[in-house]
């Protein structure tokens, strides 16, 4: 901070003297320095300007030193400016006074008569509480902000199907609870978009979201990611450094693939949960800890207890509520909409005149299987709004992996039982895949036209 150019400062003493004296002192220090000696002005001051410090005098009549006054003055400014630093002018005798105006809101206070050294040092101490009382109001206000726009109630969560309108159900019922959650569903369904919801829609939605991918956390580093380590702990610990659980203190922890631990690495959670403290890697100082822990997984959680690769009493931990997210071809109908809002996103995105699918290439994806989930469907439509020439989307601009479920059963000819349609369906699979879902290449391989391919995709379902 430049000391010349320190801020904005308002002097209120009705002592005129002294007022002239600290200005023609404190003008060297700050941009701008403004003086009163009528605190009756105080609130057109303030509601016509904004200052970034206030020094203001406990007394303002002859022979009173109750404070009084300044504990009146205080409060209005506080009233006007919940944020206002205000430092305090008073006597040698009230100091007492001084400190009970702190308890109400002042910052500090200055004696009279003051050494100007320990004024200014008075005065920029109280201008960097300012500054970082600015910018833990302006991160506060960011991260608000932030999560309003990507976690208002369900935003980005789309779907009216009854499979999701209970997903929803749920969350309501949970959200303000600080019950223990485990999300299962497959993969690409949406399980850490669930958990910000939750997160958002709690009583901790101010606090920090913290997320762990344990499937990429190493046997090694797992105590040092998730509890953190003191310097000099292990030959890379080259300084102090929390862990997940400490970032999210207050918070919201989520613990992702939590199936995919080992054995080890299960029974140092489990007694974490449980003693609902940590101990940093080379520190024997135990942290408690207070969490809402919500845990993600596709895993078969209850196959894996009856085979022993998973903890009963850690489930009983992490699982006090179960959220089953649909698999994408269990709530098919909201297909539509999800293919609306990620044309929009990727259309704008790229900035392609893209508005749209059309019915056939609507009805070909509701067709599909889709084992990716919501995670495949959004990077089809990347792909074909990328390559589209068409402000509409067709047929052909989406290409599926052979794995589908149908070709596999019908990958190869049966010469018992062989017939004349499930060879061309098999054919026309073929010929698509090849050419990547390009209607017009296929037809032209298979020797027919663009609407023969379209008449035999509608006969075969396919």
């Amino acid at each position: 901070m430049n000391e010349k150019k320190a801020g904005t400062l308002l002097i209120i003493d009705d002592n005129q003297d002294l007022l002239n004296a600290a200005k023609i002192f404190l003008k060297r220090h700050f941009s701008r320095v403004d003086t009163e000696c009528n605190p009756e002005k105080i609130p057109h001051l303030l509601q016509s300007d904004n200052y970034d410090l206030i020094l203001l005098d406990m007394n303002f009549t002859i022979d009173v030193s109750t404070g009084q006054e300044g504990y009146f003055w205080l409060d209005k400014i506080l009233e006007i400016d919940p944020s206002a630093i205000v430092v305090l002018i008073t006597a040698y005798g009230d100091v007492n006074t001084a400190v009970k105006a702190i308890k109400q809101g002042a910052t500090d206070f200055v004696l009279k008569p003051w050494d100007n050294d320990k004024l200014l040092a008075t005065l920029h101490s109280a201008m960097k509480l300012k500054k970082v009382s600015n910018e833990n109001s302006s991160l506060k206000s960011q991260h608000k902000q932030l999560y309003a726009d990507l976690d208002k109630q369900f935003k980005d969560i789309i779907g009216n199907s009854e499979p999701m309108q209970q997903v929803f159900d749920t969350i309501k019922r949970v959200a303000r609870t600080d019950a223990n959650i485990l999300i299962t569903g497959e993969n690409g369904t949406g399980k850490e978009l669930i958990a910000r919801s939750i997160h958002r829609n709690s009583y901790r939605d101010e606090e920090a979201f913290v997320t762990v991918d344990l499937g990429a956390v190493t046997e090694s580093l797992f105590e040092s990611e998730l509890f953190g380590h003191k310097k000099g702990a292990f030959t890379d610990a080259k300084e102090d450094r929390p862990g997940r659980f400490e970032m999210a203190q207050a918070g919201t922890l989520f613990l992702d693939e939590i199936g995919n631990i080992s054995a080890p690495q299960q029974a140092k959670l489990l007694t974490a949960l449980q003693n609902r403290r940590i101990t940093r890697v080379g520190s024997n100082t135990p942290i408690d800890i207070d969490i809402r822990l919500i845990s993600a997984t596709n895993m078969p959680i209850q196959e894996m207890i009856q085979t022993g690769q998973f903890r009963q009493d850690l489930l009983y931990r992490i699982n006090t509520i179960e959220i089953q997210l649909p698999a994408l071809r269990d709530r098919i109908a909201d297909l539509p909409l999800l293919v609306e809002h990620y044309i929009k996103t990727y259309a704008k995105k790229y900035n392609k005149e893209v508005h749209k699918a059309s019915e056939a290439a609507l009805s070909r994806l509701m067709k599909y299987d889709w084992p990716g989930n919501i995670r495949e469907l959004q990077h089809s439509i990347e792909r074909a709004v990328i390559m589209s020439a068409s402000s509409i989307l067709q047929p052909e601009d989406f290409f599926f992996n052979a794995s589908h479920k149908d070709d596999k059963k019908n990958s190869k000819f049966d010469l018992n039982h062989l017939n004349i349609e499930e060879v061309e369906k098999l054919l026309i699979r073929k010929a698509l895949d090849k050419n990547f879902g390009n209607i017009t290449e296929a037809a032209k391989e298979l020797g027919l036209t663009r609407s023969s391919l379209y008449r035999r995709l509608e006969k075969y379902d396919l």
